[in-house]
């Protein structure tokens, strides 16, 4: 996308409010041909003035006061569109800017894994922030100036031929000038500001990446490391920076001394004319205040040219993110499915990343409804991989998968999500009360109803010895809570979200054995009529499964229940073995996920 396609994109943005920013258009006609009138009539008070020994005096009064009057009408006129225009232009930017960043953080939010796997989300928010605020910049400066600079040019500028057009000529050169050197220095600097913002967002993401591990940091003990790895990239920011920054500092040169020579010429060639017939005056002061116009013009239109230069690869940036497409997209008319019975069935799925080979290979299977089905194997089996496309994180690449009959790709990701609940291997908790955290299962849930799911996910004890009960706020990914209350919490996040599918992904590995046994019977409950597909830490925990899946290389090895794949003796049986041979706490679990 080129510097004036950006341009263009970022002005269309504002197409919801195309009334206002015609209005704010109009204005700024009004004020162009309001400030071209100021001159013109300067030059014709000073004509009057040098006519007085020709003229009554009576008549000199007479024109010289209806000159003034109606200056002040244009200077009241100005003052009141000036006002006007600062008032909308400043309400129309701040209501866009905030629409466009909902519009970010809400496509954002709906991209799939694929998308947040390869972009960290310090660089997303980076993004966003400072791009929305170049937006801002952008429209607050273009409705407020540079409109009125750019009807100046384009409207006004050829008009002063009319006037006097050997005159004009120095205005018309001034702007070419103008063109010509901003043209050259864009083209020399666009390639390393591009650089520059690069490294700003790289900045911004190893310094999010850092915060979000500060236990890590300070336990291996990084605090200098990750101190010098962030002053590297701020350096390598003032090294492009600076090249940039000198080469608009010699437009700013250029600029002003183009200035001072415009006005020296059209002094100069203006009282040749004079002496020769050909220009009043007047005509000379007016073309002076024409000059010393476009000159403020052409300065303040510098600044902003440099200015956006800058902020283009940000705004490029905010348009990669908004344009960027999901990998899961939705049928138009996709279907809402309703509360399902709960039938899963993969047929023939297969499924790699881009660029990677298979991980899932000729998958097939059946949950019934109401039924438990567990999933083993060892670590990149296909297990977890499998539950992600359930769960329409991801699309197989060949077969399908279907629950109730509907193919997954036929029905609405929220209705299929509102079907499926999740408790994590992680809690994946807000920064927010324990009471907001529980809600995001079921907004409207009453306090009796949360209280109920707490108690039977063993976590409504704790929480009332909180300081604030459930009003608690839990910090940043649930950092003042222990990894069993965390976990607690999820399962009653679960409970109240009472959906037909459950996927339970080592639900109680971070509890202690006296909890976990206790929370088991809370998930019994929660299991209870609902399909539920658990991925085994413990093997021990998927006694009671009606089928037992055995992952290997992506592909199902063995399938049936808990004693059925002991008594066979194959894979199944030699994990069952490997786990009883010795504590878990001393040899690394063959089957975590």
């Amino acid at each position: 996308m080129g510097f004036l396609q950006t341009y263009a994109r970022v002005l269309g943005l504002l197409a919801p409010d195309k009334w206002v920013a015609m209005g704010l258009a109009l204005a700024a006609l009004a004020l162009a041909g309001l400030q071209f009138l100021e001159p013109v009539l300067f030059g014709r008070v000073v004509d009057v003035l040098s006519s007085a020994s020709r003229l009554p005096e009576d008549e000199v009064w007479r024109q010289a006061i209806s000159l003034l009057v109606v200056w002040a009408a244009v200077g009241l006129t100005g003052i009141a569109a000036n006002v006007a225009v600062s008032l909308l232009a400043d309400r129309m930017a701040h209501r866009n800017r905030l629409a466009v960043m909902h519009r970010y953080f809400q496509h954002v939010l709906a991209m799939p894994l694929s998308f947040h796997g390869d972009t960290a989300s310090g660089r997303l928010m980076k993004i966003m922030l400072v791009g929305t605020d170049h937006l801002f910049a952008i429209w607050l400066s273009f409705f407020r100036e540079h409109l009125v600079t750019f009807i100046t040019g384009l409207v006004l500028l050829p008009l002063t031929f009319l006037m006097n057009w050997r005159l004009a000529l120095v205005l018309l050169a001034l702007v070419i000038v103008f063109i010509i050197v901003a043209a050259f220095v864009v083209s020399r600097t666009q390639e390393a500001q591009e650089k520059v913002e690069d490294y700003q967002s790289r900045l911004a993401g190893n310094a999010q990446d850092a915060l979000s591990n500060v236990v890590v940091v300070q336990s291996f003990t990084r605090i200098t490391a990750e101190a010098k790895l962030f002053g590297d990239i701020m350096r390598q920011v003032l090294d492009h920076q600076f090249p940039v920054l000198n080469w608009w500092a010699v437009v700013s040169v250029l600029t002003s001394s183009a200035s001072t020579i415009s006005v020296i010429t059209i002094f100069m060639l203006g009282t040749w004319l004079h002496m020769n017939g050909q220009a009043s005056v007047g005509e000379i002061v007016t073309f002076m205040g024409f000059a010393t116009m476009l000159i403020g013009r052409l300065e303040g239109a510098v600044g902003f040219v440099s200015r956006l230069l800058m902020q283009v690869p940000g705004l490029r940036e905010v348009f990669s993110v908004l344009d960027a497409r999901t990998s899961v997209p939705e049928k138009p008319g996709a279907l809402d499915l309703p509360r399902a019975q709960g039938e899963v069935v993969f047929e023939h799925v297969a499924f790699g990343y881009p660029g990677g080979g298979l991980i899932l290979n000729d998958v097939s299977f059946e949950a019934a409804p109401g039924k438990t089905v567990a999933l083993v194997g060892q670590t990149g089996a296909g297990k977890s991989t499998a539950m992600s496309l359930l769960q329409r994180l991801w699309d197989p690449v060949d077969g399908r998968i279907t629950i109730d009959g509907h193919d997954l790709r036929d029905i609405s990701l929220e209705s299929l999500r509102r079907n499926v609940g999740v408790v994590f291997q992680d809690a994946m908790l807000f920064n927010r009360t324990i009471r907001e955290n529980l809600l995001i299962g079921r907004p409207d849930a009453t306090q009796e109803e949360i209280e109920q799911a707490c108690r039977m996910a063993e976590a409504h004890d704790f929480i009332i010895r909180q300081p604030q009960g459930y009003d608690t706020r839990v910090g940043e990914r649930g950092a003042s809570l222990s990894g069993g209350q965390k976990q607690r919490l999820s399962i009653a996040r679960a409970l109240m979200k009472d959906p037909p599918i459950l996927i339970l992904d080592e639900a109680t590995s971070a509890l202690d054995a006296a909890t976990e046994a206790r929370v088991q019977k809370a998930l019994q409950v929660l299991m209870n009529g609902r399909t539920t597909f658990i991925i085994a830490h413990r093997l021990s925990t998927i006694r009671d499964a009606d089928e037992i899946l055995v992952f290997e290389h992506g592909k199902i090895v063995e399938r049936g229940s808990f004693s059925e794949l002991v008594a066979l003796g194959g894979r199944f049986a030699e994990l069952v073995r490997t786990q009883l041979s010795g504590p878990e706490t001393k040899k690394p679990d063959p089957v975590a996920t």
